[in-house]
């Protein structure tokens, strides 16, 4: 009788358990933001600043350029793969191009496919078979070199994504209640806590997306904006991948601007030097790599594997296999 009586007695005393847990979660993660928040409202006062400029601003400002500082590794880590692509395996891909060309065209004709099909149709199974070795081939060179496209593109990307999102929500949750960032202005901004009133940093922070997505083209020569024109002539009306992410950073571009115009001023000082660092960034780097072509005799182009496709297809249509049967 007694062993019968435990049972419901377990099972609700675990049921309490299992109720109180999340409470408790909830708790520690609040002071978690609680401590970090504290943290930072410290570290403000504790900083050296001239009494001219204002403490908590300020400090935004610096903690943003040391986090940014810090995940310049990732950066140059996509840039040396991004490198080893241009200067090793491109060249390599159009040395290789009239190799798997005639290997192509020797293998029809071991399977006498230039007798069997008609002359008209020639050219296209040519140009097919053609295509889809140089992309095998091409896919080959990057993994060899190490250099595929989807993680030097990605790292980047998702090693700032976490650090932007714990310092948004840090800084709204500093914004919210009774907090001294009510009480400093700094700019157009009247309280820290309070949107620009005046939309001038939402405004700042769209130019600065939009000029990051722009700044690819700045240093280009001559000869490399004349190359860049004929290939968005030979690419009009063709989607492709890097016309396609061009209009979405576009677009998000004005999106920032409407978020930013909705949130705490601390976040949109933390959005715009955010932004204001990453355009510098972008642009050091991109003068950097091109003293260095400079120096090693290195005309820069634009090549992607839809052009080295195109470009297999043109060899293919110029090579007639039909007159060499």
């Amino acid at each position: 009788m007694f062993v019968l009586q435990r049972a419901p007695l377990r099972a609700h005393t675990l049921g309490l358990t299992r109720a109180t847990r999340r409470p408790h979660l909830a708790y520690r993660q609040f002071s978690i933001i609680e401590s970090v928040g504290n943290g930072f409202l410290d570290l403000s006062l504790a900083l050296p600043i001239p009494p001219s400029l204002p403490p908590y601003s300020t400090t935004i400002i610096l903690v943003t350029i040391v986090s940014r500082l810090a995940l310049v590794p990732f950066t140059l880590w996509g840039i040396n793969r991004t490198r080893r692509q241009e200067e090793i395996v491109v060249p390599a891909m159009y040395k290789a191009m009239p190799v798997i060309s005639k290997r192509v065209l020797e293998k029809m004709r071991e399977q006498r496919i230039t007798v069997k099909a008609k002359e008209e149709k020639l050219p296209k199974i040519y140009n097919e078979r053609n295509r889809a070795a140089l992309k095998e081939h091409y896919r080959q060179l990057l993994n060899d070199h190490r250099c595929a496209p989807l993680p030097t593109i990605m790292v980047p990307i998702l090693s700032q994504l976490p650090v932007f999102v714990a310092m948004t929500y840090l800084f709204s949750h500093l914004s919210q209640g009774v907090t001294p960032f009510d009480s400093e202005s700094f700019l157009t901004l009247s309280s820290l806590v309070h949107p620009d009133p005046t939309m001038t940093l939402p405004i700042v922070l769209g130019c600065l997306t939009l000029a990051q997505v722009e700044s690819g083209n700045w240093l280009l020569s001559a000869t490399e904006r004349e190359q860049q024109r004929k290939l968005d002539e030979q690419l009009v009306g063709k989607p492709t991948v890097g016309k396609a992410t061009k209009s979405a950073l576009r677009l998000l571009s004005v999106f920032r601007v409407v978020i930013a115009a909705l949130t705490p001023g601390s976040i949109e000082l933390y959005w715009v030097t955010s932004a204001a660092f990453g355009l510098g960034q972008t642009y050091v780097l991109n003068w950097f790599g091109e003293r260095r072509k400079q120096r090693l005799g290195l005309a820069r182009s634009i090549h992607t594997p839809s052009s080295v496709d195109s470009k297999a297809g043109t060899q293919a249509t110029s090579g007639k296999p039909s007159s060499r049967r």
